[in-house]
């Protein structure tokens, strides 16, 4: 039982009504507040000024993220949401006043680094405020005792919960999103966010999986399969090219179970997002399981082939061993894997095949090992992600008889010494090719392009290239990379539809100016409205407009031009 001086709350219900504002509304009220200045006279000569610190929407916030795309993508919705609300967030914790950690569970390192964050917050007398999976799966793990946490399907909820972390109180949300009993995918998909990258969206197309890997603990987080329906994705995809956006990803624990759960399949949403993507733009899939993928092999080789779709594909083997897969329970073997790489390989010519790889599984012999080490001999990924063994709390690979700690760290490094006994870009050097750019380098010394096949290739940083599609030559090839030159007879390719945000930027705000005394509203980028008076013009009545005022303009100039 808690004691009467701990301030904890099992619901954030309980102290936010229905009657508050919301998010957008705070902002627009903020816009018409008009500070007025207090004369000398008013204040009495002893009298002290002070600010009530404790006034939720005037702190700076610093969020740290860890894991994979669809954690990041969560944590641009939450920053998103709270600079709206008049937060500021800033990339220095020091001076933050509130500490936001979005953790990931896949590895123990990961979530040491997240409780060490804690404990770091916690000894800088910081408010700490937890989401991700760490807390979803286990909130009553003594290093969170008293935090509020933000579950991974309450994102939508977070000013609310950093609100009353501020005025210090503990609030946990962690429920599921249900609609007539059947769980939703998560919060909205129109939420304000800020892009990591402004010219990159992240969208997470459905939570959970239907699988039951006795390794995973994200699944205790996120649970079963929930996927968005079709047009809330497609009208994501469309705003955020609305906001410059030149490449989306799609991202889920599973991309390939998507759909399964509401009558639909990932084939048939590819095919409505590629309708949305502007010449030049790029659509990259995410992380598929083997099983799911089986079952739409002709139509992902056609999706994979299309000019504006990366032809990569992120397929984790996990092990070459048919028994480990078993003992994993993966729901395939080796042989279904090899189907998969095969046949893409045939019908997308020079598709990029990612994939994952785990050393030391509880059960694993010399003889399965060997067999791993023969399939990546074999294939030679060009990208491969190599995880020693960790038991998670919880799963039931934790209570499987463990392979010895330093037998685990030997396969690991012999791994590594194979996948970096090949360079899978030598053959490239001397090759033209078309690449995005949209990022840059770690060292900030290049910018980051991809090719069709979302190969990093490394270009001159130029301001002008920086979200263009350009041509190169490419002249070196490294492990991870390939360099281009410039082709100078050619021309710079705009993809975007519009200007990118300004790194730091809120997507999707309610946003309002004033044109020539006539007041123009766009509720959300791809909605837009003119409103002058009590009347209200649609999209298309507003291309008439324009046209008019075109002509308008022209008239005028050729008038001016007679008189003077």
């Amino acid at each position: 039982m808690p004691s009467s001086c701990d301030s904890l709350m099992e619901d954030i219900e309980d102290m936010v009504s229905s009657s508050d504002p919301t998010p957008h509304e705070r902002q627009s009220a903020r816009k018409s507040i008009i500070p007025r200045a207090r004369k000398k006279k008013e204040l009495m000569s002893d009298e002290e000024l002070q600010a009530d610190s404790l006034i939720p929407g005037t702190q700076k916030i610093w969020m740290k993220t860890w894991g994979c795309s669809h954690n990041n993508s969560d944590g641009e919705y939450m920053a998103g949401q709270l600079a709206a609300s008049g937060y500021k967030m800033t990339d220095d914790p020091t001076e933050a006043d509130v500490w936001l950690l979005n953790s990931c569970t896949v590895k123990n390192p990961a979530e040491d680094h997240f409780r060490n964050s804690i404990k770091k917050a916690q000894e800088q007398q910081k408010k700490v405020v937890v989401a991700g999976c760490v807390p979803q799966a286990q909130p009553r793990m003594d290093y969170l005792k008293g935090l509020s946490i933000i579950g991974v399907q309450q994102i939508d909820r977070v000013v609310e919960v950093v609100d009353e972390a501020v005025k210090g109180h503990s609030v946990r949300l962690l429920g599921q999103k249900k609609d007539g009993g059947r769980r939703l995918g998560g919060a909205r998909l129109d939420l304000p966010k800020i892009r990591k990258n402004p010219l990159i969206e992240i969208i997470s197309i459905n939570t959970g999986c239907l699988n039951a890997c006795t390794y995973c603990k994200t699944k205790h987080a996120r649970g079963d399969l929930a996927s968005y329906p079709i047009e809330e994705l497609v009208e994501r995809a469309r705003q955020s090219f609305q906001e410059g956006v030149c490449e989306i990803w799609l991202t889920s624990e599973d991309t390939g179970a998507y759909g399964r759960d509401i009558g639909t399949d990932l084939p048939t949403l590819l095919w409505r997002l590629v309708e949305e993507i502007p010449e030049g733009a790029m659509l990259r899939l995410g992380m598929t399981n083997p099983p799911y993928i089986l079952e739409h092999l002709e139509e992902m080789a056609k999706i994979l082939n299309h000019p504006r779709v990366y032809a990569f594909l992120h397929v984790p083997v996990q092990s070459a061993s048919d028994s480990v897969l078993m003992d994993m329970k993966r729901e395939y073997c080796i042989d279904d894997f090899k189907r998969v790489v095969d046949f893409l390989k045939e019908r997308v010519p020079g598709v990029t095949i990612a994939t994952d790889i785990i050393c030391g599984f509880p059960g694993e012999t010399e003889e399965d090992f060997e067999a791993t080490i023969d399939l990546v001999k074999a294939y030679r990924f060009p990208s491969l992600f190599i995880n020693q063994f960790y038991p998670r709390p919880g799963t039931p690979a934790a209570r499987l008889e463990q392979v010895p700690a330093h037998v685990k760290k030997q396969r690991t490094k012999e791994l590594s010494q194979v996948f970096h006994s090949y360079n899978p870009y030598d053959h490239k050097v001397g090759e033209r090719q078309h690449v995005l750019v949209t990022e840059e380098s770690f060292d900030s010394q290049y910018y980051v392009a991809h090719n069709k096949y979302y190969e990093q290739v490394l270009v001159p940083k130029r301001v002008e290239f920086k979200g263009k599609m350009i041509v190169v030559d490419v002249y070196e090839a490294g492990k991870h990379f390939m360099k281009g030159k410039p082709v100078e007879e050619s021309k710079p390719f705009t993809p975007s539809i519009a200007m990118p945000l300004q790194k730091g930027e809120v997507s999707g705000l309610l946003q309002e100016q004033k044109v020539n005394g006539v007041h123009v509203s766009a509720p959300m980028p791809s909605s837009c409205t003119f409103s002058i008076g009590s009347n209200s013009l649609d999209r298309e009545m507003l291309k008439k407009i324009g046209i008019g005022l075109a002509l308008a303009a022209v008239i005028l100039a050729y008038i001016v031009q007679r008189v003077y």
